[in-house]
């Protein structure tokens, strides 16, 4: 059975959404999505590391459109397993662990991986946003579109714009 690694943030959880919410929040800036085609968060967001350090910032995050219904689909058919590099902001283990008890019941603890670095995982497939933890991956790697890496470009990478997408590849 195939094994497929899914990251949290930027795939199954919206960061976008609620870096701008908080930033409209704070500061009253309203930014605009469209805008931020290949800028780093770090640039995109002036208050962004402040925000992801706040307690809460990611047991509130909203769902990812569609990353329910095919999380479960992918359960139901590979071996999953849902990795996240949380260690630098610790505040965010616990809210991502009680992030997904709550909209991934179906997950098991088992399945869980909160990491520093990406680098130790292995598997057949893996689902993330950021470039830095597909390079190293040996197995097939998805890049799920956001803005930071829009603009990215590399062939070893098949690029993804929606859950259906990914439903329909695998």
């Amino acid at each position: 059975m195939k094994k497929v690694i899914v990251d949290m943030d930027g795939v199954m959880a919206d960061v976008y959404h609620q870096l701008i919410q908080f930033e409209k929040r704070d500061s009253g800036r309203e930014i605009e999505i469209s805008d931020l085609t290949g800028k780093p968060e770090i640039d995109a967001f002036p208050n962004g590391k402040k925000h992801v350090n706040e307690v809460g910032f990611f047991r509130t995050l909203p769902v990812m459109e569609g990353s329910r219904e095919a999380i479960e689909y992918l359960n139901n058919k590979y071996e999953l397993y849902i990795v996240s590099a949380g260690m630098e902001f610790p505040n965010s283990l616990r809210e991502k662990y009680d992030w997904l008890a709550e909209h991934f019941p179906f997950i098991t603890w088992e399945q869980i991986v909160l990491c520093g670095s990406k680098r130790v995982v292995s598997g057949d497939v893996m689902i993330d946003d950021y470039p830095k933890n597909l390079d190293h991956f040996h197995g097939e790697r998805l890049i799920f579109t956001q803005p930071h890496n829009e603009l990215v470009e590399n062939e070893s990478y098949k690029r993804v714009g929606s859950w259906d997408e990914i439903m329909n590849m695998l």
